[in-house]
């Protein structure tokens, strides 16, 4: 007989070894659901990157990856996946690749492509949760819809300078037009003023996961209705109601 994997152990009331330091936050239960879980992740960038580390570690048993693009020297300085090995290689793929050395347990689905109104249900039909990594505003505007439509939660987070914000949009809550009034002429936000150091991705992204592991497992509270906005060169942390 073959080693067990980690459903076969939770099943059977064992701690697998990888998840030993999730159980007193998680529980048996709570991992199960993690590791019976289908989230997608739009963007692989320095949000999705984060992201989709965390996940995987954590143990979220499928993750659909989807970026049509591909490393550039100017994404070093905060997408932790893009490093000078992996420049000019696309998004996605790379992602794929280092679940599979973090948790090969995780099975990855990698798009090499973009979000657009005609593939964007049959991308994100099937998920548990759709994680909002772009940095396209009407990109992000459509995934909020088509995941609404869906009946799917989605966790949204964006970055600029040392600010952020998150979110969760329920399917029957307000949507990301609470936030997103107009796109403006570059289809992008104040990130292209502000910048997005490495700090601020990876802050927005471990609370976006955790966000992700609220909504699959029921433990703790989710940011419902409700925009956590930080500014970490002042020291804010304010939440807003998006109702």
């Amino acid at each position: 007989m073959g080693r067990k994997n980690s459903l076969e152990l939770l099943a059977a009331g064992e701690i697998p070894l990888r998840y030993q330091r999730n159980f007193g936050t998680l529980g048996i239960e709570g991992q199960m659901r993690l590791l019976k879980s289908r989230v997608a992740v739009v963007g692989a960038g320095g949000l999705g990157g984060n992201a989709i580390e965390l996940l995987a570690r954590l143990g979220v048993g499928f993750l659909r990856i989807i970026d049509g693009d591909c490393f550039e020297v100017h994404n070093l300085n905060r997408q932790l996946l893009a490093t000078e090995a992996t420049l000019g290689m696309n998004k996605a793929r790379v992602a794929a690749a280092r679940v599979a050395e973090v948790n090969s347990e995780v099975q990855t689905h990698a798009l090499p492509e973009m979000v657009t109104e005609e593939n964007a249900r049959q991308l994100l039909t099937g998920m548990d949760v759709v994680v909002d990594a772009l940095d396209c505003i009407d990109c992000r505007l459509l995934i909020s819809r088509t995941a609404q439509e869906l009946k799917i939660p989605l966790v949204h987070a964006a970055i600029a300078g040392c600010t952020g914000q998150v979110a969760t949009i329920l399917p029957d809550g307000p949507g990301l037009e609470k936030i997103y009034r107009t796109a403006g002429p570059s289809g992008k936000g104040i990130e292209t003023v502000l910048g997005t150091p490495a700090p601020t991705a990876a802050l927005a992204a471990a609370i976006q996961a955790q966000e992700v592991v609220k909504v699959l497992t029921g433990i703790g509270e989710p940011l419902a209705g409700k925009l956590l906005y930080f500014d970490t060169g002042l020291h804010i942390y304010e939440m807003v109601n998006l109702g």
